[in-house]
């Protein structure tokens, strides 16, 4: 039994909130959460930062590194 498609992201959830997790966002890339983490160390993954520990993705941002069309 193969449960990828649970496992996938879907892109129109990602449209339809401002921000992710940096867990999630690595989902989306199919990077691990250690990966992600890391991109966001290097400045690669742009992120809002929440105080001093919390971090979110803006989805508009990341549906622009993954090559789909944000629309308006």
């Amino acid at each position: 039994m193969d449960n990828t498609a649970s496992n996938t992201p879907d892109i129109n959830e990602l449209r339809s909130v401002p921000t992710v997790s940096v867990e999630e966002a690595g989902r989306y890339l199919g990077v691990s959460r250690a990966f992600a983490y890391s991109m966001v160390r290097a400045g690669d993954l742009p992120v809002i930062r929440l105080g001093t520990r919390r971090v979110r993705v803006p989805s508009a941002k990341l549906l622009a590194m993954l090559g789909v069309e944000v629309s308006a």
